[in-house]
């Protein structure tokens, strides 16, 4: 096994906390080796993504508790994970781990290669005499794994003894140097790279194959110690020429060398220096290698970076280069003849396209294919593998992951699509009329049938429940039973914050985490206090108490609900305002326990302005997660989220969906405020309607997601002044940095043209709009007409982004239909009423004959008893 893995020549120990990036001599060819805990993990994930694909990070793990947290580690691309043999006993259930990635530490009594007999691991082992390890290697046999050992107080004459012996030596990085005389306790980078070198020259010349970092060789050369240590100094190629001595590559001709690794062969008897190559080239021929010249895509990259510098006037390349839409095309359409390609010889034609143009964009990015090849490798070592399903419409396409193969012709109308969730492409035609103008379609009521409006009126729609329900279940399952665990990992994979070691943040909140510009606390604290002064007017103040007959009297009061889980989205847009309108009524109802989820940026903070308005509501903790993992987390709770009874928030379909599940699970136990969906709005508007408000009202909601929609009622107005507001609506848009986004909106948006403001509300009542806006002549009176919606904004001075930020009301509101069956959020969504009943004898005796009667009805013997003792007591009482 050693002979088939190639092994580092040393490991240079590292302080995680003290780490500087400073490695570069060591990176040439050793590997850095640090313990990771759980204090160091950021420190541990942020190495590895600094020194991705330049130099290999061993680390000892055996003092992190968490599976997950070894894993990840792994997955972030750790060459190999030093672990304890409990650890081991779990890590090897993980599917996909390839075990030449784990390194076991003995622990125990007895000599250690008893200890070890028979493992398949490398193992590490610590020393207190380095002459020993020779010994143990030979009991583990010829094919034994690979072997590191640490000593205390290590000299060089240990590391390269350890060398020597086949082991591979852990030594602190201070120690190292490349000086040619060391100081006391120093270890000189050569000399343990060259400890177990073989020469089968009389010279002891070392045989020096010089590659590029695709390992493209460029030339034959010898080395020995001085060259080897030179050129570690200096981090240049550097070789011994046996006519002029020490040669420093490029002094003389310019074609130097910018050192990137020296290694051995399997033998330790042929020295590979890697290098990038300046200049001309390798060869004194001044040609890319003593072997000719570069050929396929390494020379495709040599002849594209040169057109970069200096591309001839009017070349294809040149344009390609300057026009991005251009070149996006060419690789669109290369890639569909590749896939249309039949033959062996037409599949290599359009590969070799795709190629092209692909390293063409590459390169117009300074991407090298050594870059490309390093992402590669980097994908190799991922422990957790992606399912490799195709992106939505092509799985359509082509009929996969359960796909139907898409037709040519229109939709089937029983067919449910998805409403995208992606800003659309510039090339897009989306939202567009035929003159390229953003505009929402137009229905005349007076011309078309009642049930084209209806139809015309349905939102998007979005995935089928069966297959949303069969996305979300399996998460809230693996949530349910993994606990923070499972919770940490779909944060990793949804939101990449894979420096996160903990999914929930605890008050009392760091105040560096909510460091805010004074204008934005301002309006927070503007916005807090009308959302507190309105819910706040919703209080029972007192209990209700009625006396229904003499004696019997009925009460009900209000208790808050103690534990309330909030969901704040992330998605496409920062949503303090959320947090605010979801955590003041929480507040005021008086809830004991008020926990807030949202999805954490990729850093693993979360956004400030949400942590400050947390703090000012008095959030116990913020759970670091989004969508259905987030309501389980909630729902059931884990090791550090709370437990709730109750969910409120909006959010996308697999938030909705994941509310909906859990509500309807009684071992959960927890409730939620509403079904909701994507925003919406309609406005209704007359003669009376300023255009521009029209249009900003309408584009207010279609900036929120392409899945968005927006409805105008225009109500008896003529051409020009629908065309009005197609005019500003389109000039309104254009100017939005949010643009593509409302294209994808207004291309599932109408406008209906109606004679009456009757027929209008009709519509309106029959629609049931999240948000409802009456820009006509007399809003107040047309109020009164509303049945189902969300909320209302009345007159031309209420836009709705006042209701969304800062006018007090809330605007966490039903969607999708919803309206007209469930309230918005309120105070009383805070909390519930408890009945009471207080009889008297009197009010007993006046009751209990009804009482007993209907229990006899139905047959409850022991419901009529219970009256019929006491009034017998009574009775009885009365006699003596």
């Amino acid at each position: 096994m050693a002979q088939a893995e190639h092994l580092p020549s040393f490991l240079a120990a590292i302080d995680l906390t003290t780490y500087t990036g400073d490695v570069k001599e060591l990176a040439y060819t050793g590997g850095l080796f640090a313990q990771a805990t759980t204090s160091t993990l950021d420190q541990a994930f942020a190495i590895l993504k600094d020194t991705v694909g330049r130099i290999p990070i061993y680390l000892d793990v055996s003092a992190l508790d968490e599976q997950q947290d070894v894993v990840d580690l792994l997955d972030a691309g750790a060459a190999k994970v030093f672990v304890s043999g409990t650890q081991l006993s779990s890590l090897d259930k993980v599917p996909n781990l390839d075990s030449n990635r784990i390194v076991i530490r003995p622990t125990g009594d007895g000599d250690a290669s008893a200890i070890l007999e028979g493992t398949s691991y490398a193992i590490h082992l610590n020393v207190a005499d380095a002459t020993t390890v020779g010994s143990i290697l030979q009991e583990l046999g010829k094919n034994r794994p690979p072997v590191y050992v640490s000593k205390a107080q290590i000299t060089e004459e240990d590391a390269v003894e350890l060398g020597r012996q086949g082991a591979v030596p852990i030594v602190p990085a201070q120690q190292f140097t490349t000086a040619a005389e060391p100081a006391d306790g120093q270890v000189r980078i050569s000399r343990v790279l060259l400890a177990n070198a073989k020469s089968d020259r009389p010279d002891g010349l070392l045989t020096t194959l010089v590659t590029d970092e695709r390992g493209i060789a460029l030339g034959l050369v010898y080395s020995n110690e001085e060259s080897v240590a030179e050129s570690l100094r200096c981090g240049r190629g550097v070789y011994h020429s046996r006519k002029r001595g020490l040669w420093r590559k490029g002094d003389t001709s310019g074609d130097w060398q910018e050192l990137v690794r020296v290694e051995f062969d399997c033998d330790s008897d042929c020295l590979l220096v890697v290098a990038r190559q300046q200049g001309h080239g390798f060869c004194h021929l001044q040609t890319a290698t003593c072997f000719g010249e570069y050929r396929g895509l390494s020379k495709l990259q040599k002849t594209l970076q040169s057109r970069k510098r200096s591309a001839p006037e009017g070349s294809y390349t040149a344009r390609l280069f300057s026009d991005s839409k251009m070149l996006n095309a060419k690789i669109m359409e290369e890639a569909a003849e590749l896939c249309e390609a039949t033959s062996k010889e037409d599949i290599a034609a359009e590969a070799a396209d795709v190629l092209y143009f692909a390293l063409t964009k590459a390169t117009a990015a300074d991407v090298s294919l050594e870059d490309i090849e390093r992402n590669l490798d980097a994908k190799s070592v991922k422990v957790k593998r992606r399912k490799g399903d195709a992106k939505g419409p092509y799985a359509a396409k082509f009929g996969v992951n359960g796909a139907a193969p898409a037709t040519n012709g229109e939709p089937k109308k029983e067919e449910i699509r998805e409403a995208e969730s992606k800003p659309k492409s510039k090339e897009d035609p989306a939202g567009l009329n035929k003159d390229g103008k953003i505009q929402m379609r137009r229905y005349d009521t007076t011309k078309e049938t009642p049930a084209l409006i209806e139809e015309v009126l349905q939102r998007p729609s979005q995935r089928s429940t069966d297959k949303i329900m069969g996305i979300v279940h399996p998460i809230i399952k693996d949530v349910r039973e993994g606990g923070d665990k499972s919770l940490l990992s779909y944060t990793h994979k949804f939101e990449k914050a894979t420096s996160l070691t903990s999914p929930v943040l605890k008050a009392p909140f760091p105040k560096e985490l909510m460091e805010l510009s004074q204008e934005t606390i301002d309006a927070i604290d503007v916005s807090y206090e009308n959302i507190r002064k309105f819910h706040a007017a919703q209080k029972d103040e007192k209990a209700l108490e009625v006396e229904t007959m003499p004696g019997v009297v009925c009460s009900r009061f209000a208790r808050p609900i103690e534990r309330v889980g909030l969901y704040v989205p992330g998605g496409t847009a920062v949503l303090p305002s959320t947090a605010l309108m979801l955590g003041v009524p929480a507040m005021v109802a008086g809830c004991k326990k008020i926990v807030i989820a949202t999805p954490p940026r990729s850093d693993g903070r979360v956004t400030p302005e949400i942590v400050y308005v947390a703090h000012k509501v008095g959030a116990e903790s913020i759970v670091l997660a989004g969508g259905a993992q987030a309501v389980a987390a909630m729902a059931y709770g884990t090791e550090n989220v709370t437990k709730v009874d109750k969910i409120l928030g909006p959010g996308n379909q697999f938030v909705t969906a994941a509310k909906m599940i859990v509500s309807n699970d009684t071992s959960a136990s927890v409730s939620i405020d509403m079904p909701a969906g994507p925003s919406e709005v309609l406005v209704i508007a007359d003669k009376t309607s300023n255009p521009a408000f029209v249009a900003s009202d309408l584009l207010s909601q279609a900036e929120h997601g392409v899945d968005s929609q927006v409805i105008l009622i225009a109500v008896d107005l003529n051409e020009a002044q629908i065309q009005a507001i197609d005019d500003e609506l389109h000039r309104q848009a254009m100017a939005l940095p949010r643009v593509d986004i409302v294209r994808g909106a207004i291309e599932h948006s109408v406008t209906l043209l109606v004679k009456d403001i009757e027929h209008a509300m009709e519509l309106s009542n029959l629609y049931a709009p999240e948000h409802l806006i009456l820009q006509v002549a007399d809003p107040v009176a047309v109020r009164e007409m509303v049945f189902n919606a969300g909320s209302v904004f009345v007159g031309e001075w209420t836009p709705e982004s006042v209701g969304d930020y800062s006018a007090g009301v809330n605007h966490s509101l039903p969607t999708y239909g919803y309206a007209k069956q469930y309230s918005g959020v309120n105070l009383g969504s805070y909390v519930k009423h408890i009945t009471s009943s207080k009889l008297t004898a009197d009010g007993l005796k006046n009751v209990g004959k009804a009482v007993m009667q209907l229990a006899k009805v139905e047959e409850l013997e022991a419901h009529r008893r219970a009256v019929e003792i006491r009034l017998d007591h009574m009775q009885k009482a009365g006699g003596s």
